[in-house]
């Protein structure tokens, strides 16, 4: 079994699972080809992050519109893991108007562009990072997006395991809940391991995550449940809805899923990650202004307001801390962090309340001290906002090696098998 991993990185933004996987063993991962390209930004600001934080050639990555890469060159990869974090869009299909047995799917929709890289490429594992969100979409038809991903990959080959986990459970700093999915080819030995097992004890015990994360033996409040998906994806996009739990199963198109919970919760304090005070800007501390904002924001408020075809009605919110607490887990980070809003993080260091900075976001998302300097400070937190919590592929990246080192199945073999 060869001991190095051929990765492909697609929407790669500032490198996250690059970085993360590269801590797992940077001999094991081999970053051949990233994709990262932001349609609507004439500067590319994570793409030349991305560049000069790995310092490789002009060939191994792309700032093109995905959907251009030609077959010819996504087969010249010889892909052993695809990792991609990709957008939560409208996964819905129809049939092919040229090909009754065609499919169609929504134009522009980045899950259509990983099928067609596995398509082409038929990795052994696939690694993908997504919001949480997806596996309610969309709110008429409650996982049905997810059940064609579901249905995707298996007819493709694939099992396919999933896990939200929150970033603060499993030791680090921030609440950022994410879907994580793992697939891996159905005649791997790994798969053939699985198949002997119960779906209920790989999503509980012996999975990929439960391996990873480990989790308590009974499921939050009983939540458990089966579906077996319909063989025609287009039935899924047209009628098919279901409840997915936060983990699951998916074996030949049957589906266990179940509210998991984490073993042994722990996270790291905000206060671990802030910088010495000397060494922050006077630009990051609120003006009397600024505070007076946020403490309206922030605040319990009620205000009457009026819709669109003129029906009064009352907004409400809840008030919350005017400051966080540097004791406990950071709250989840947006784009828009560092703006005057409701979201923001406001932290009170020796009785001055202040924004994070750039490089304390940095470290909220387990990327190195200025990973993202040279940019614009805005642009530094758009792209931690849109990050991945880097210390959780560090983690599954050391399982995919404990994976890997007891195949006996070569990436060739694999796609000669397909």
């Amino acid at each position: 079994m060869k001991n190095t991993l051929n990765v492909v990185e697609l929407f790669a933004g500032v490198g996250g699972f690059r970085l993360g996987l590269e801590r797992a063993d940077a001999n094991v991962f081999k970053t051949v080809w990233a994709n990262q390209w932001e349609p609507s930004r004439k500067v590319q600001h994570a793409f030349e992050c991305y560049k000069e934080n790995f310092k490789t050639g002009m060939d191994d990555y792309s700032n093109e519109d995905i959907a251009a890469v030609p077959e010819t060159v996504i087969n010249d990869f010889n892909i052993d893991l695809l990792v991609g974090g990709f957008p939560c869009q409208d996964y819905s299909v129809a049939r092919s108007l040229n090909n009754e047995q065609g499919l169609e799917g929504k134009k522009g929709v980045l899950f259509w562009e990983i099928k067609r890289f596995v398509e082409q490429s038929h990795p052994k594992y696939i690694l993908l990072e997504n919001v949480d969100r997806l596996l309610k979409s969309p709110s008429k038809q409650r996982g049905r997006d997810f059940a064609v991903m579901l249905a995707t990959f298996r007819d493709l080959g694939y099992i396919v395991e999933w896990r939200i986990v929150n970033a603060a459970e499993v030791g680090f700093v921030q609440k950022r809940r994410r879907i994580f999915i793992f697939a891996y080819k159905n005649h791997l030995d790994f798969a053939q391991k699985q198949l002997k097992l119960t779906a209920d004890k790989i999503v509980f015990q012996e999975g990929f995550f439960a391996q990873t994360f480990p989790v308590k033996k009974q499921p939050y409040k009983n939540r458990i449940n089966t579906v077996k998906l319909p063989k025609d994806i287009v039935e899924i996009s047209d009628t098919f809805a279901h409840e997915f739990h936060t983990a699951g199963v998916m074996i030949e198109g049957k589906v266990f899923t179940a509210h998991t919970e984490i073993l042994d919760e722990s996270f790291t304090p905000l206060k671990n990650i802030l910088q010495e005070e000397s060494d922050v800007d006077e630009s990051f501390y609120l003006t009397e202004e600024q505070a007076t904002k946020f403490a309206y924001l922030r605040g319990p408020k009620k205000i009457e307001r009026t819709s669109a075809d003129g029906f009064k009605y009352i907004f409400s919110e809840g008030g919350m801390s005017p400051t966080d607490d540097i004791n406990g887990p950071g709250r989840t980070m947006l784009t828009s962090e560092a703006s005057v809003n409701r979201s923001t993080h406001i932290i009170e260091v020796n009785g001055r309340k202040r924004f994070l900075t750039p490089i304390e976001c940095e470290r909220l998302n387990g990327f190195p001290t200025n990973w993202t300097a040279g940019m614009p400070n805005r642009m530094r937190y758009f792209c931690m906002g849109n990050a991945l919590v880097v210390d959780l592929i560090e983690k599954m990246g050391n399982k995919i090696i404990e994976i890997n080192q007891k195949e006996t199945i070569t990436s060739t073999q694999t796609k000669l098998n397909v």
